[in-house]
C-alpha cells in the first residue's frame, strides 16, 4: 500500500499539479492550503509523507516543520520542504527546522516522483 500524502500548499496551479501527479501514481493525496490547516489534517490524519511549501500566507514552512515535529504524528513521518527557495543555506535550514528532504521548484514532473520516494525510504531506514 502506497503512503499517503498531505499536501501544504497555497499556489492552486503547484497543488493541481503535485496532487495530479500523485494521484496519477495511486498515492491518497490530502491538501492544506495554508499552514494552519495543514497543521490540523496532520494530527488528524497522521500521513506518511507530508509535503510543505515553505512561503506560505499564514506561516512559513520552516514554522510548520518546527511545528509538526513537536505534535503527536508519528516520529516517522517524512516531511519534504517543497519550495522555490533555492538559494545557498536554504536546504540546511529546512533540514534544521524538521524536514527530511528538499526538493526545488519548479518541480520536474518526470523526476518528481523518484525523488520523493527515494526521500521517504531513506528516512524509513
Amino acid at each position: 500500500m502506497k503512503p499517503s500524502i498531505l499536501i501544504i500548499e497555497d499556489n492552486e496551479q503547484n497543488m493541481y499539479m503535485l496532487s495530479y501527479l500523485l494521484t496519477k501514481e495511486k498515492f491518497e493525496v490530502i491538501k492544506a492550503y495554508n499552514g494552519k490547516d495543514g497543521l490540523n489534517l496532520a494530527t488528524s490524519y497522521q500521513p506518511e509523507i507530508i509535503l510543505v511549501d515553505i512561503q506560505l500566507p499564514d506561516m512559513d514552512g520552516y514554522e510548520i516543520c518546527l511545528q509538526l515535529r513537536q505534535t503527536d504524528i508519528p516520529k516517522s513521518t517524512t516531511i519534504i520542504a517543497v519550495t522555490s527557495y533555492a538559494m545557498q543555506g536554504d536546504r540546511e535550514k529546512a533540514i534544521k527546522a524538521g524536514a527530511d528532504g528538499y526538493i526545488e521548484k519548479p518541480i520536474n514532473t518526470e523526476t518528481f516522483i523518484a525523488e520523493m520516494q527515494k526521500i521517504y525510504k531513506s528516512n524509513q531506514l
